[in-house]
């Protein structure tokens, strides 16, 4: 089980971006999140987001740094993937 970020590269709210994903595990990746301080609004059904200023730190807890490709591959391949189709329609439920 792995925890990965990708580089701080998606622009939002005038601050870049890390994407937080856990390859075999949403348990791990919620477990990593709380104990590291990663806020439970940042999850977004198959990642959490987590700003470029928090990247530095994360990495030093463990996440492995990956590229945006390898991490994206790395969540299919692990089955927990959510797809645009899905989070639309998940987020229309509520």
């Amino acid at each position: 089980m792995t925890v990965l970020i990708d580089p701080p590269l998606w622009p939002a709210h005038g601050r870049l971006w890390s994407h937080l994903v856990s390859d075999t595990s949403m348990e791990e990746l919620h477990a990593f999140a709380a104990a590291h301080g990663v806020p439970v609004l940042g999850f977004d059904l198959d990642h959490y987001d987590v700003p470029d200023s928090a990247h530095a730190a994360l990495v030093q807890a463990g996440a492995v740094p990956v590229s945006a490709g390898d991490l994206l591959r790395r969540l299919r391949a692990g089955g927990l993937r959510i797809t645009a189709a899905e989070r639309r329609a998940r987020r229309a439920r509520g």
